[in-house]
């Protein structure tokens, strides 16, 4: 049964519970694992997908005639959900576009260039459950960016097959290429290249620990999003919700992960009360039931404060992944927001909404990195290149100044190749 406490207990630590931060240490393993794909491409990439994944591969890359046969599987109507959420996908990160700048004075030109990644990867988790909304969030940026190679790879299941909801996301989101690749080893694939897999400039997309820690320690040798932590949830409702709506949001990050974290914080202790029965009354009708009932135990709670405002501070002290506000005048708190991944407003707007359709992106920061961190955006798929012209009288305006600072710094060759092109 989740538990109900009052304020006080505010670090993550207190909140979430040791249990949810703690991670098994595969850094040797995946180190071994990156080192072989490295030295030996698509045979280390075969071998571990026969030992993780049960397929025999001939061939790591899936073709046209797999997709096309993947998409045809796919009932109809999912396959026009996907093209309406993929549209607000495209709609909301258009906005994000940056066109870059030139400021010119004087004989002077100086400006900044906004260019795409040339190779952008893609990781698709398997296993327990298909993410095709993982797809989406993370292809169509790519696209907008202008990335010219959009490459995925997700691990296949034991007849060598991709999920067809998968192929058909990755077909409405642009993908250029899939590979039948997971693990660490899709993550040493995407970093390295290998006789198939190219070799890419970023690498997002979640994923398990040992993709984490492949991502972690790829990095230097490729650009990563983020390394994320375990699903969460943050809900500040007030007591006017019905707390059937708040316990269904508070499962639907519960059934991720059995290390995920679901957290109430409320004003009203008949409102908690009410809705840790709730908790209870809905957990066994849930398919992953096990899932959730392991992450409301472990790492569930209600937390009583003595205000909403009061609510916000510890939101923020958190600074979670997804904070949902369920309260009246929603707006006025989202200015009090000072760190959460994405924030969602109203009572009728659940954390699902962002997951699969409203356009805003679901690859967020987690445990706790949203204090530094941002959501994944265009921005993640492209680099800045600045730009600088002086002609001759501009420079000479200002070398002696430059002549100066680089003295300060005693590096007089510096100070030499301002003023030298004015010596006769």
């Amino acid at each position: 049964m989740i538990r109900i406490v009052k304020d006080g207990e505010n670090s993550r630590e207190e909140i979430f519970g040791v249990e949810q931060t703690a991670k098994r240490d595969v850094s040797a393993i995946v180190k071994d694992i990156l080192a072989d794909v490295k030295a030996r491409g698509d045979e280390a990439l075969k071998e571990y997908t026969k030992r993780f994944d049960g397929a025999d591969l001939t061939q790591l890359k899936v073709s046209l005639e797999e997709i096309q046969e993947g998409v045809s599987k796919v009932e109809p109507r999912f396959l026009e959900v996907l093209k309406k959420a993929a549209a607000n996908i495209r709609a909301f990160h258009e906005k994000q576009k940056n066109a870059g700048f030139r400021m010119e004075e004087n004989g002077k030109v100086i400006g900044q260039k906004v260019l795409p990644v040339d190779v952008a990867g893609l990781y698709v988790p398997g296993g327990t459950a298909a993410y095709p909304s993982t797809v989406l969030m993370d292809a169509i940026p790519a696209k907008i960016a202008g990335v010219p190679r959009v490459v995925m790879v997700t691990p296949p299941n034991k007849e060598g097959k991709i999920n067809p909801v998968i192929l058909a996301a990755a077909h409405v989101a642009g993908v250029d290429e899939i590979y039948k690749v997971g693990g660490a080893q899709a993550i040493a694939g995407l970093a390295f290249g290998t006789q198939s897999l190219p070799k890419t400039d970023k690498i997002v997309g979640p994923g398990n620990a040992f993709v984490a820690e492949a991502k972690k320690q790829v990095y230097g040798s490729v650009s990563i999003d983020m390394i994320a932590g375990p699903s969460e949830i943050l809900v500040v409702a007030d007591g006017f919700n019905r707390p059937k709506d708040i316990a269904a949001d508070l499962l639907s990050q519960a059934e991720h992960d059995k290390m995920a974290s679901a957290v109430l914080i409320t004003d009203s202790e008949d409102f908690a009360k009410a809705v840790s029965e709730e908790i209870e009354k809905q957990i066994p009708t849930l398919e992953r039931a096990e899932i959730a009932r392991a992450s409301i135990d472990d790492n569930g709670k209600i937390i009583l404060t003595e205000n909403l405002e009061r609510a916000i501070t510890v939101a923020n002290a958190i600074a979670p992944e997804h904070l949902e506000l369920c309260v009246e005048d929603p707006f006025r708190y989202l200015e009090q927001v000072k760190h959460a991944g994405s924030v969602f407003l109203g009572r009728y707007c659940p954390e699902a909404l962002g997951d699969y359709f409203a356009g805003t992106n679901h690859t967020l920061p987690t445990s706790g990195t949203a204090r530094f961190s941002s959501p994944l955006s265009v921005d993640d798929f492209v680099k800045k290149t600045q730009y600088i012209y002086y002609d001759k009288s501009a420079l000479e305006e200002v070398c002696r100044d430059v002549e100066y600072f680089a003295k300060k710094e005693g590096l007089t060759a510096h100070a030499k190749s301002a003023v030298i092109r004015f010596e006769e």
